[in-house]
């Protein structure tokens, strides 16, 4: 479920903001795939280049489901964005154990 939503997020943050700006567009997609690939909690990815606590991740879990929901509202019709908030909220509790464990690994 959260690389569904993570999906759509590199999606449609950039589709968004391509309307504002080719260069926005851009930097979303580097934020998006970027911060969690060169942050990562040990333990939870089998390469960390960059460690950092649990917490971090989480916020960057975060990060993605709002950027989903917020970019889904803005640019698909309201019936996909529906679809979007209803899988970023079943992303919220299928990550649960796994919050508790990046927390505890602290």
């Amino acid at each position: 479920m959260r690389f569904a939503t993570e999906l759509v997020a590199w999606v449609a943050t950039p589709w968004v903001l391509a309307g504002h700006s080719w260069l926005l567009a851009v930097l979303s997609v580097l934020v998006l795939v970027g911060l969690p690939t060169l942050f990562s909690t040990p333990g939870d990815k089998t390469a960390v280049l960059i460690a950092v606590p649990g917490w971090v991740t989480i916020l960057l879990v975060l990060l993605q489901l709002a950027a989903a929901v917020v970019s889904s509202w803005l640019a698909w019709p309201a019936w996909a964005a529906v679809l979007v908030s209803l899988l970023a909220a079943a992303t919220l509790v299928t990550e649960q154990r796994r919050w508790r464990w990046l927390v505890s690994s602290q």
